[in-house]
């Protein structure tokens, strides 16, 4: 698997970079797993469930991803994995639950307890009260793409903008709002993350 960090890049350019790399994927077979890593400018998505809204904050994409509403910006880490499924791994629950106990042991070595809802894909904290990380996903082939936004040290405000996935904006937190002062970097974040994926998706990182 290549890990590619993208760094702070347009939610468009993204997307397009995911569509494109799933059609390589998709026209051979050799072509490696991708995990992408993003910060997004302020935007905000709306995946196949969402519901309509009188008017949709600016600016926003509707795309067909699962899930609902959801709101990127600077200081969330976004990683969108476009993986060829194997043998085994050929099951969207597993996919879901995969990417949800990466979450939970990346927050684990700081104290958080990350934790799952019934019928609420994404990891929650505090006796489930608080969603810290996001996740909606879409596949082509048995090829994903879409993923996760683990909310780091970013301003949480925008979310009160929508209803993320289904859920008033003040049920989000994260990692800088659970730890206050004694948190990790962004970098240490992404850098605990990446190990974490690599284990639990039995992937090797090329160099």
């Amino acid at each position: 698997m290549e890990i590619v960090d993208l760094g702070l890049c347009e939610y468009p350019r993204a997307y397009e970079i995911q569509k494109q790399t799933v059609l390589e994927k998709r026209k051979n077979p050799f072509f490696p797993d991708r995990l992408y890593l993003v910060e997004h400018p302020r935007v905000f998505t709306f995946g196949r469930k969402s519901k309509d809204m009188p008017a949709r904050p600016s600016p926003s994409f509707v795309i067909e991803r699962g899930g609902e509403a959801t709101f990127h910006n600077p200081g969330q880490l976004v990683a969108y994995p476009i993986l060829s499924l194997k043998e085994g791994e050929r099951d969207i629950g597993f996919y879901l639950r995969t990417l949800e106990q990466v979450v939970i042991d990346t927050l684990a070595p700081w104290g958080i307890e990350g934790d799952r809802k019934e019928s609420a894909t994404g990891v929650w904290v505090k006796d489930q009260s608080k969603k810290i990380a996001s996740i909606g996903v879409a596949l082509k082939g048995w090829v994903t793409l879409h993923g996760i936004a683990l909310n780091v040290e970013n301003d949480l405000s925008g979310f009160h903008e929508i209803s993320p996935c289904g859920f008033s904006g003040a049920v989000m937190t994260s990692i800088k709002e659970e730890l206050q002062e004694k948190r990790p970097s962004f970098n240490e974040v992404k850098e605990v993350f990446v190990e974490e994926f690599q284990k639990h998706f039995h992937r090797k990182r090329l160099s």
